[in-house]
């Protein structure tokens, strides 16, 4: 493919490779499985793998082949694979094609995308086109669906997941021979920026960047550790009454729920599973697999709160000595696998503090990955919001039923993380790579 230079500094064999890349990874991740693994709905909360691939597939067919020139109405996605049509409690039972089918339908739309990216006719004042939007989305649509086929893997029924190639964390990744202080640190409040004017890559729910006077807070230092909320129910957090909420309270009753996610109890010892690795629980990493309802539990029994997420956004990227605001904890440049445990292929959690330069202008560590952190917030369009491109992306989920979780986890692709990044689910969900931090008034 010969590269076009384009005013607006899109380059379509640099979108073309990293379609090729993401695409890789997703066959990558699915590689050891047999045809009876991608088909299985291995839990109702999550679809058959075979769907995600499809729905990968067809959503890129919808937005690179057919809608580029015109109004695009999410309606279009084919029934089989529209969400909207088949929730992820059916998706078992749908008549969907054969893995090699699948990768067939997969690769002759891509086909079809590429041959239209090589003969592209940028128009700039489309804005589904300027600075290559469009594929940012696509390329991002991918990246979530591969933290989502993750979460089924978790879930997998029969033999644990193994996977075919792993990351080893860097040398300057090492669990770290003493911890910085713990605690928490002090944000001094004031007029802070909240979201992104970005139009390049970050969706319509993260913008418009507007102001927001906070109070001042103290937020911790480190997200929560296994070895602390441990502590939580060796002190009964799970049947004592004045830490849950009402709605929390009648959750962990009707559930039955006495620890995390993925936990077991032996010998009054706890141990803890993460694909195909079990063992002892890991004291100073992040708590994961919780529940919004037990992030919320917790920082009660703590004598704390969960931040809102325009607390969590200040504390992860808001300079306040130069009141400016950085596109990650530690500046500007892109995530990747030695900054933060992202990426997905470590597989796991690391030690708290684990990357030293995962750290926020105030002084908090691991901002961005290992766990996506709940917040206080239910999430909701922001001041000036403008739905773009499609409504069902942000705005059909706008409400008080989803609450907000930032920053991204160790299954997370370092595309689809930033410090305006805003994801939300039911607050009962903990199949999620999710854990949390607490913050404290003034």
């Amino acid at each position: 493919m010969t590269t076009v230079a384009l005013a607006s500094g899109v380059d379509p064999q640099a979108i073309a490779s990293r379609l090729e890349e993401a695409r890789a990874r997703t066959f990558l991740l699915i590689e050891p499985l047999s045809d009876y693994d991608l088909r299985t709905q291995h839990d109702i909360l999550m679809s058959p793998m075979l769907w995600d691939l499809g729905h990968i597939a067809h959503f890129e067919e919808l937005w690179l082949t057919r809608n580029l020139d015109g109004p695009v109405e999410f309606v279009e996605m084919p029934g089989l694979f529209n969400p909207f049509e088949h929730p992820r409690r059916v998706r078992g039972a749908l008549r969907l094609p054969t893995a090699a089918e699948c990768r067939t339908i997969m690769e002759e739309i891509r086909g079809r995308v590429l041959a239209r990216l090589a003969a592209m006719q940028w128009d700039s004042s489309n804005p589904l086109l300027r600075d290559g939007y469009v594929y940012q989305m696509v390329l991002q649509h991918e990246y979530q669906h591969n933290e989502t086929i993750l979460q089924t893997l978790q879930l997998k029924q029969g033999q644990p997941y193994s996977p075919v190639r792993r990351f080893d964390p860097p040398a300057s990744a090492s669990q770290p021979s003493s911890l910085p202080a713990g605690g928490m640190v002090r944000f001094p409040g004031g007029l802070v920026e909240i979201g992104t004017v970005d139009r390049s890559a970050a969706y319509d729910n993260e913008r418009p960047r507007h102001s927001v006077e906070l109070a001042g807070f103290w937020i911790d230092r480190y997200p929560v550790t296994n070895q602390e909320f441990a502590g939580f129910i060796a002190a009964g957090g799970y049947s004592n009454r004045e830490y849950w909420s009402d709605h929390g309270w009648e959750w962990v009753t009707q559930s039955g729920v006495q620890a995390p996610m993925y936990w077991t109890g032996h010998d009054g010892s706890w141990f803890s599973r993460s694909m195909d690795r079990s063992g002892p629980l890991a004291p100073t990493d992040p708590v994961c697999h919780v529940s919004y309802y037990e992030a919320e539990a917790f920082a009660r029994f703590a004598g704390k709160r969960l931040p809102t997420e325009a607390e969590w956004e200040a504390a992860a990227t808001w300079d306040p000595i130069s009141s400016r605001q950085l596109s990650y904890p530690w500046g500007e440049q892109s995530p990747s696998a030695e900054l933060a445990n992202v990426d997905q292929l470590a597989f796991g959690t690391r030690p708290v503090g684990s990357y030293p330069d995962n750290v926020s202008p105030v002084g908090c560590y691991g901002m961005i990955g290992d766990v996506w952190e709940w917040t206080a917030s239910d999430f909701g369009p922001y001041p000036g919001f403008q739905s773009f491109p499609y409504a069902e992306y942000s705005e059909a989920f706008f409400g008080t039923e989803y609450k907000v979780l930032r920053g991204g986890s160790w299954a997370t692709r370092p595309g689809a993380i930033r410090g305006t990044f805003r994801n939300w689910d039911y607050p009962i969900r903990r199949q999620l790579f999710s854990g949390f931090r607490c913050a404290r008034n003034d």
